[in-house]
C-alpha cells in the first residue's frame, strides 16, 4: 500500500518530469518541493512506489520516471483540473467566434486545441443518422454542372458537384427541386437513404431529361447522406509528433499511421469510458490493441443537439495531463454551447 505522502512524492514525479523531462530523483523533490522531511524518507517513499510499479529507474541513475500505471493513479486521484485563465478562455473564444457551418466549426476547435496544448488535436464528427434534412437546393452552374446542397436540422451543411449532361430552364428545375423536396425533405436521414434506395430500384431509361437528371442528383444527394451517417475525425497538430520525437522509445510511425487512417482512432476514442463530467483519458499500454501503447488520449464530450461526439488531443504519455483535460473540457463545453445557440436560432 501507498502512504498518503507516498502518493504525493508520486504527484511531485510526475510533475517534475513532465516540466523537465529528466529522471526525478529523492534530493530534487526534496528542493522543489515542501514536504518537510529527509532525501533518505523521499527514497523509502520512492521505493515503495517502485514496487508497486508507479515509477521506474529508466537507467542506472538514482532519478526514477512514471510508468503508465503512474500516470493513470495520477489522472484518476491526484490531477487537479483547474478551470482555465481567462486568456485561455479567450483565445478558445477568439478561434470559434464567428465560425460557419459544423465543418468550420470543427476545423477551427482543432485550430484551439492544438494551439493550446501542443498536442494533436482530434474532433469526432457526430453521427448524423438521426438529423433530419431541411433544405435541398440546386444551383446551376452551366456546361451541365449542378451543385448540390443539402441541409440537415443538425446544422450539418454539405455541397456536392454532380453533372447532370444539360442545363435545365426554370420549370424543370422547379420540378425537380420538388421531386427532391417530397423525397428528403423532413424526414430522418437513414428514412431519407432508403427511400432513395427504392427510387432508384427501377431506372427509366425512356424517362424524360429532367427525370434521368434526377436521379443524378439524387445520387449524389445519397453520397452526400452517406458520409452524414459514417464516424470520422478532423485532426491538427500532427508536426508536433515530430517535436515531442524523444518522448518516443519506439518509432512515431504508428501515431502518424492512425492519424491517416482514423478508424484506429475513432475505435479508441469510442472505446474510452468517462467520468462523471464527460472526461476520459486513455493512456500508455492501455492502448496496445490499438497499435498506440506509447501515446495517451485525453478527450472530453460535447452535445451536437442530442448527438454526444468527443474532442480530445492525443500525444506522449509524457504529458501534461491536468492541463490537457481542463482544456478539452472547456473546449467542449465551448463547442455545445455554440451547436446549442445555432439550433436555437434557426
Amino acid at each position: 500500500m501507498v502512504s498518503e505522502r507516498g502518493l504525493q512524492v508520486l504527484r511531485a514525479i510526475v510533475q517534475d518530469y513532465v516540466d523537465t523531462r529528466e529522471p526525478v530523483g529523492s534530493k530534487t523533490i526534496v528542493e522543489r518541493h515542501a514536504f518537510g522531511v529527509s532525501a533518505a524518507t523521499i527514497r523509502n517513499d520512492m521505493a515503495l512506489l517502485e514496487d508497486e510499479e508507479l515509477i521506474v529507474a529508466p537507467h542506472t541513475s538514482s532519478g526514477r520516471v512514471p510508468t503508465d500505471k503512474g500516470y493513470r493513479v495520477f489522472v484518476d486521484h491526484l490531477a487537479e483540473i483547474r478551470p482555465l485563465s481567462s486568456a485561455q478562455r479567450s483565445a478558445i473564444a477568439s478561434f470559434l467566434d464567428g465560425s460557419g457551418d459544423l465543418d468550420d466549426v470543427l476545423v477551427r476547435t482543432v485550430r484551439a486545441l492544438t494551439q493550446l496544448t501542443g498536442q494533436v488535436a482530434i474532433v469526432q464528427y457526430p453521427s448524423f443518422a438521426r438529423a433530419n434534412v431541411t433544405h435541398v437546393e440546386l444551383v446551376q452552374l452551366g456546361a451541365g454542372r449542378m451543385l448540390v446542397i443539402v441541409v440537415t436540422d443538425t446544422g450539418r451543411v454539405s455541397q456536392r458537384l454532380t453533372f447532370v449532361g444539360e442545363d435545365f430552364d426554370d420549370t424543370d428545375l422547379a420540378h425537380i427541386r420538388a421531386r427532391l423536396g417530397t423525397l428528403l425533405v423532413g424526414r430522418p436521414v437513414r428514412e431519407g437513404l432508403q427511400r432513395i434506395a427504392e427510387r432508384l430500384e427501377v431506372p427509366d431509361a425512356q424517362a424524360p431529361a429532367h427525370e434521368r437528371a434526377t436521379d443524378e442528383i439524387i445520387r449524389a444527394v445519397a453520397e452526400e447522406l452517406e458520409e452524414f451517417r459514417q464516424d470520422r475525425l478532423v485532426m491538427a497538430g500532427s508536426a508536433n509528433l515530430a517535436r515531442s520525437e524523444s518522448d518516443f522509445r519506439g518509432s512515431i510511425y504508428p501515431l502518424l499511421e492512425a492519424i491517416e487512417e482514423q478508424v484506429t482512432l475513432l475505435r479508441l476514442m469510442g472505446e474510452m469510458v468517462a467520468d462523471e463530467q464527460g472526461l476520459a483519458a486513455s493512456i500508455g499500454r492501455e492502448n496496445e490493441a490499438f497499435g498506440l501503447a506509447e501515446a495517451s488520449v485525453v478527450a472530453s464530450d460535447y452535445d451536437a443537439t442530442g448527438s454526444l461526439a468527443r474532442v480530445g488531443v492525443l500525444g506522449p504519455t509524457r504529458m501534461d495531463y491536468p492541463t490537457n483535460l481542463a482544456t478539452v473540457r472547456a473546449v467542449a463545453r465551448y463547442l455545445t454551447r455554440m451547436l446549442e445557440q445555432d439550433d436555437n436560432s434557426r
